[in-house]
């Protein structure tokens, strides 16, 4: 409970700090998690790590973490809405495919050349390829929704598209990470095919059985007095089911979670009335929770051990991460019309990584598919490209007031 206190405490100080730095929430989350363990805080005489989260209180804490997680996933999935491509299908569905296919192609080179000292001993170099590319190229969806809106970009060409992109984005690389899961988890040929087909069966099941039932349920609620509260238990119960499915199938509790956000139904009436009771409780809990899975990846990340080898595989990391969203995106940006500076913004859109890209490394580090030094560099790296957009937007003119500590956080608070 003390360790609890100590981490939500010291990730609001930082949150207050990022905004004047304008950077989004999770950038200072993320860094605190870092300062609180080897990283820095190990620095110091005394183990001090080790001292305030002990080995026996670390289990609790990677549950409390993992509720709020999966209460995460939930909420990314259903701020994901396909259906808001409208017309522009195409334009987005080419630049989506090269903002993922370069940084991809670079992180399954880079994957090469890294998978002798830095690959984990549980998988072969093309299932290591496979999920360092998909590491490399994913874009986190919810923290550009954030960094969208409050930089007043919602509006405008380089907002809408970077959205439409990254949800279309998301989606791919969440089905190549199942993919990655299973060839991980699966013992054999026919364990493998087993796997992909009860995943197959499960994605049946969500859009043809509870896709209906939770428009049955939601429409019979929405509007009656004093709904919110059971229903929002209702729906967290139904995130825990649906991920311990996922589980049992033999890929990823966060992928149950995720499919049921994609599942829920976005045309109800009252959307306001929705949002308010329903998204914004669970969004609360969430906001909560997710600063321990912070300390918890924190932990496992220790800089100082990296050394001088390490520190050049990191500025390659870094490198590869950055130039292939950029040589992905600003040359098929200014191709669709967009000015340099737009495409510019876009390309940085593009390249943040936040909490999205902590997940994935971290079913990586559970799976042992990556060494935890390479883990620390590839945190690192989701930690640069996420906090380079703030500044960089403003430098072009893009965001020119930063709003990262306006009241209306606290009903969205999915980064």
């Amino acid at each position: 409970m003390a360790d609890v206190a100590l981490v939500l405490l010291a990730g609001a100080a930082m949150v207050r700090f990022s905004g004047r730095l304008r950077q989004p929430p999770v950038v200072a989350e993320i860094a605190t998690g870092i300062m609180l363990g080897p990283s820095v805080l190990g620095l110091l005489p005394g183990d001090l790590p080790r001292l305030l989260f002990p080995e026996d209180a670390r289990p609790m804490m990677s549950a409390i973490a993992q509720f709020g997680l999966l209460l995460f996933m939930f909420l990314a999935g259903w701020e994901l809405d396909l259906a808001r491509l409208g017309g522009r299908g195409r334009a987005v569905g080419g630049l989506s495919v090269l903002s993922m296919a370069m940084p991809f192609v670079l992180g399954a080179g880079c994957a090469v050349l890294l998978y002798g000292s830095y690959g984990g001993g549980s998988v072969g170099p093309g299932t290591f390829a496979l999920y360092l590319g998909t590491a490399f190229s994913i874009t986190a969806f919810p923290v550009l929704a954030r960094i969208i809106a409050d930089g007043r970009l919602s509006r405008t060409r380089v907002g809408t598209m970077a959205m439409a992109c990254a949800a279309v984005g998301d989606v791919l690389a969440w089905c190549a990470l199942v993919l990655v899961v299973a060839l991980t988890e699966a013992t054999g040929v026919r364990r493998f095919v087993a796997v992909l087909a009860l995943t197959l069966g499960y994605a049946l099941a969500m859009l043809l059985v509870v896709r209906p039932l939770l428009g049955r349920l939601l429409t019979r609620a929405v509007g009656r007095r004093g709904y919110g509260g059971s229903l929002a238990a209702m729906l967290a119960a139904a995130v825990f089911l649906s991920s311990y499915a996922t589980s049992w199938i033999g890929i990823h509790a966060i992928f149950g979670a995720f499919a049921l956000g994609l599942v829920m139904p976005r045309d109800l009436p009252r959307r306001e009335l929705q949002d308010g009771q329903l998204q914004a409780p669970l969004a609360r809990v969430a906001a909560l929770l997710l600063p321990v899975f912070f300390i918890v990846t924190g932990l496992s990340v220790d800089v100082g051990a990296l050394g001088w080898s390490g520190a050049l595989v990191l500025s390659l990391v870094l490198a590869t991460a950055v130039i292939g969203k950029v040589a992905g995106t600003l040359l098929p940006a200014r191709l669709c019309g967009m000015s340099w500076r737009e495409s510019t913004g876009f390309a940085m859109l593009m390249n943040t990584r936040g909490l999205t890209e902590i997940v994935i490394l971290d079913v990586g580090r559970q799976l042992d598919v990556i060494s935890p030094e390479l883990f620390t560099m590839m945190v690192l790296m989701a930690l640069v490209t996420t906090a380079m957009a703030g500044p960089v937007l403003h430098g072009l003119g893009l965001a020119p007031e930063s709003r990262t500590d306006a009241p209306h956080r606290a009903l969205h608070p999915i980064e």
